[in-house]
């Protein structure tokens, strides 16, 4: 018999396709359901995180748009979409604080 948890890839490695393939990925955040344009996977004080673009949220224009970092233990029901996205050309892949490493990057 087949458990479905043990064949469901970790989280890190959806979040390594995503940005590979430049896929939305769909997740659920402190409750709120997101659709996130991945940019960058890296490490803070030994935790996973992920640089992503809200896709869901309403910004007033699109000069505004920004990723923010999402701690992959607070991500639920995490899912590769089939749509694609472009990155954002204001995008800076360096480090956001001191410390972290980068681990994968559009």
């Amino acid at each position: 018999m087949h458990n479905n948890a043990e064949s469901e890839p970790p989280v890190e490695r959806k979040f390594i396709e995503g940005i590979a393939r430049k896929l939305l990925m769909e997740a659920v955040y402190n409750g709120e359901k997101m659709v996130l344009a991945p940019h960058q996977l890296f490490t803070r004080n030994d935790a996973l995180f992920v640089s992503a673009l809200n896709t869901t949220r309403n910004w007033r224009s699109p000069e505004e748009r920004r990723v923010g970092h999402f701690k992959l233990q607070g991500l639920s029901n995490v899912a590769l979409t089939e749509q694609s996205f472009e990155p954002l050309p204001t995008f800076d892949d360096s480090p956001a604080r001191e410390g972290d490493k980068q681990l994968f990057s559009v």
